[in-house]
């Protein structure tokens, strides 16, 4: 395992022992097996880690689920409305669903009403959720899938109602509930009635 490695894991094991705000920079470096000052060396503040902790594990887990590439084309080819939509946010539930991902939306999302760097790592995750889905919805509409009356609305409205549906996933499965995989799914079958040019 490599230094960023071990200083991302050790971050996420004292987040998830004494929750975000009470790890130190010491406490990291301490679990690490490093000095403070060696820590210094590789990032200015525990901000700064959480920060590169996010696109770290974000970036690994993509490509360990296989979606580190988005091909708009290949994913029109040949599919309907419904096929295409699927894909795409059983895509970002599997990422959000990944245990290290997973652990770490736990940590950021209990911290992010007293945190300002877990509020902006939030952000920066629906904001990039929310220009792929435009991305992917001018794409809709251009090759005839969907008919959208304002293609930004609806992007957001599905990007933001996904990561509800997930957010709750989440809370069920971590409060020991269980899971309602039908959820996403009947979202999924409603909007493509509304806005599927061949579904209705």
């Amino acid at each position: 395992m490599d230094r960023k490695s071990e200083i991302v894991s050790a971050v996420m094991e004292l987040a998830s022992e004494k929750g975000l705000g009470s790890v130190s920079m010491q406490q990291i470096a301490d679990r690490v097996g490093i000095t403070k000052a060696s820590l210094y060396n590789h990032y200015s503040s525990k901000d700064e880690i959480v920060e590169a902790m996010y696109h770290y594990l974000r970036d690994n887990t993509k490509k360990s689920i296989g979606i580190d590439s988005f091909d708009v084309d290949r994913m029109m080819e040949n599919r309907s409305l419904r096929e295409i939509l699927s894909e795409t946010a059983d895509s970002y539930r599997r990422m959000c669903m990944d245990p290290q991902m997973f652990m770490f939306y736990k940590i950021i999302m209990s911290e992010r009403s007293i945190n300002k760097s877990a509020a902006e790592i939030m952000v920066s995750e629906t904001r990039t959720m929310i220009n792929a889905t435009k991305m992917l919805f001018y794409a809709l509409q251009v090759k005839g899938k969907a008919h959208f009356g304002n293609v930004d609305a609806a992007a957001f409205s599905f990007a933001m109602a996904i990561h509800s549906i997930i957010d709750y996933e989440c809370d069920l499965i971590h409060s020991g509930i269980g899971n309602d995989a039908n959820m996403l799914h009947g979202y999924i079958d409603e909007f493509c009635q509304i806005y599927g040019t061949q579904e209705k």
